[in-house]
């Protein structure tokens, strides 16, 4: 198999050079040593056949794979960051190997070699690359070899096909259909607004004292903070290491034309703030820099976690300790909420839930990379909710009251003009001349369609569903009820619907087609693989978070 994909090796791989970076970047897998002393993993089983160890790794490795074949990039602490959790894709991927192994679905060698080919090509700027080279520079780095890569494009050529079938329910989108919803969708409301803001209205509101305790009292519920934790931390920080890592790269000969590669491979979409492509380079080497000196950092968080975890029995002030006799400085972080995370640490969610999975038994955890380095942490206090006293807050309370007060004062001048429009429209009189009246500058807004997807200037106004809402519910000629801004009330109206152009129709509507059998088949897809996961993935350590969607083909 391995010597069919040679045949097709002339590949081109410009995210190659991304493979000086990979040796350097922190991702904590099964495989790494657990610190804790754990026990080795219950992997479940999935339509009730146990998972065994090197089946769930061969897995995850697939599904790291997948990841870094659609974004450039290893699934490391940003994509966990933004929500990706490789357990969850892991078990994803398994059930659906495991569903291709029950359908008999099986791809041929030579279609495997083909579609890599064309996979790495796609993503290469047309740089070429081995497949040897490939292996010995990626792979092997991220602890994968030549079977890893060969078995991950069989399955997933796999998946496509059980996906094709899966969802073809989903493709029989006849043309009349699609070009209605092209229409529905692209057909745009021209629309003008009187507005009705609470800071127009804060002069007229009177405040004292006893309103204000009055306020805080009804509104106590909202003053109320979470259960919190607090937590020692020792931070082994990345710019300690980086210069080392200036001296590893001042080592390298052609380091240059790797951060060009590394450039040319992420460019703007990667590097927003570059404005040349200088600077986009200087980016580039700064990140590969960074990426170099946090590996470091967490290489020495690392050892500094395993003689703390040594320690017997386990305690907080092991952190302590050891810092001590390191001569490492030990650091409290503020008191943070479970849903918000400390704000004085640049970290991800993954700390946040370490965090407060700490108790007196467990009370140690990491270490973790965040945007300035590596931490290992230590609980140090947990807080029970509670309503802070009127005193403390006496002055945002104030603060609230008065906005509170303005927002009523604008939401009845609102539903005064609503009334008296709604008669005076139906007598045929203007919706410009009504706002004069009113002593109101009517606003026009930008045309709006439910395709939009973003509406700039206006959504500080307004949510773009409530907008969307208002315009496509309300007849045109006609106003439309009340609708709730940000900090009062609109009353929009509504002076035509303008469908699309015929030409411009005819021109997007083949790919409009294609687009929604391809949104249908993936949402027949996901249905058919909830109802699977349902029944394969109960015993699995996935129970407890029920999935909501499937993966789709890589």
């Amino acid at each position: 198999m391995i010597g069919t994909i040679r045949k097709h090796s002339t590949w081109l791989w410009a995210v190659i050079i991304l493979a000086t970076v990979v040796a350097f970047v922190i991702y904590f897998s099964p495989r790494q040593p657990d610190l804790t002393g754990r026990s080795t993993p219950n992997f479940g089983r999935i339509y009730g056949r146990p998972i065994t160890r090197d089946d769930y790794l061969d897995a995850q490795r697939e599904a790291e794979l997948q990841f870094f074949f659609r974004y450039g990039t290893w699934p490391e602490a940003e994509a966990r960051r933004l929500g990706y959790d490789i357990e969850r894709e892991t078990y994803f991927r398994l059930l659906l190997i495991r569903k291709l192994e029950d359908l008999g679905i099986r791809v041929g060698p030579e279609a495997v070699a083909r579609v890599a080919a064309n996979l790495l090509r796609s993503m290469s700027r047309n740089e070429p690359l081995s497949l040897d080279q490939f292996v010995k520079h990626v792979l092997h780095r991220r602890g994968m070899d030549a079977e890893d890569f060969e078995r991950f494009i069989r399955h997933d050529l796999g998946i496509q096909q059980l996906a094709a079938v899966a969802g073809l329910s989903g493709r029989l989108v006849t043309p009349e259909e699609a070009r209605m919803l092209y229409e529905r969708e692209h057909t745009r409301a021209l629309t003008e607004a009187a507005v009705f803001s609470a800071s127009n209205y804060l002069a007229e509101v009177t405040v004292t004292p006893d309103a204000v305790a009055q306020f805080f009292t009804n509104q106590m519920a909202r003053y109320r903070l979470p259960e919190r934790v607090q937590i020692k931390y020792v931070l082994f920080p990345a710019t300690n290491y980086w210069a080392e890592a200036e001296k590893q790269f001042a080592a390298i000969t052609n380091f240059n034309e790797q951060v060009e590669a590394v450039w040319r491979a992420l460019g703007t979409n990667f590097f927003r703030d570059a404005r040349t492509p200088e600077e986009g380079r200087q980016r580039a080497r700064e990140w590969m820099l960074r990426t170099n000196a946090l590996t470091r950092a967490h290489l020495a968080a690392t050892e500094f976690a395993r003689a703390v975890f040594d320690l017997e029995p386990m305690r907080a002030e092991n952190l302590d300790k050891v810092a001590t006799e390191k001569g490492l400085a030990v650091r409290v972080s503020k008191p943070f909420a479970r849903d918000f995370g400390p704000d004085d640490l640049p970290v991800g969610p993954e700390f946040t839930r370490a965090a407060f999975a700490l108790s007196a038994e467990e009370p140690l955890a990491g270490p973790f990379v965040g945007e300035d380095g590596a931490y290992v942490i230590a609980l140090d206090r947990r807080l029970p909710s509670e309503i802070p006293s009127f005193d403390t807050l006496r002055e945002t309370v104030t603060a609230d009251y008065r906005f509170d007060e303005a927002r009523k004062r604008a939401l009845a001048a609102a539903e005064k003009f609503w009334s008296t429009a709604t008669n005076a429209m139906a007598a045929g009189k203007p919706f410009a001349q009504l706002c004069r009246e009113a002593n109101l500058t009517p606003q026009e807004l930008p045309p709006v369609a439910l395709s939009t997807q973003e509406l700039p200037g206006v959504e500080s106004l307004v949510t773009l569903t409530e907008l969307k809402r208002a315009a496509f519910t309300t007849p045109p000629g006609r106003i439309s009820g009340i609708v709730p801004t940000r900090d009062g009330a609109l009353v929009l109206f509504v002076r035509e619907r303008r469908p699309p152009e015929p030409d411009r129709i005819n021109a997007e509507l083949p790919a409009f087609t294609r687009a929604v059998r391809d949104t249908r088949q993936n949402e027949a897809f996901n249905d058919w693989f909830r109802k699977e996961a349902e029944k394969g993935l109960r015993e699995t350590p996935l129970l407890q978070r029920p999935p909501t969607g499937a993966p789709g083909p890589g």
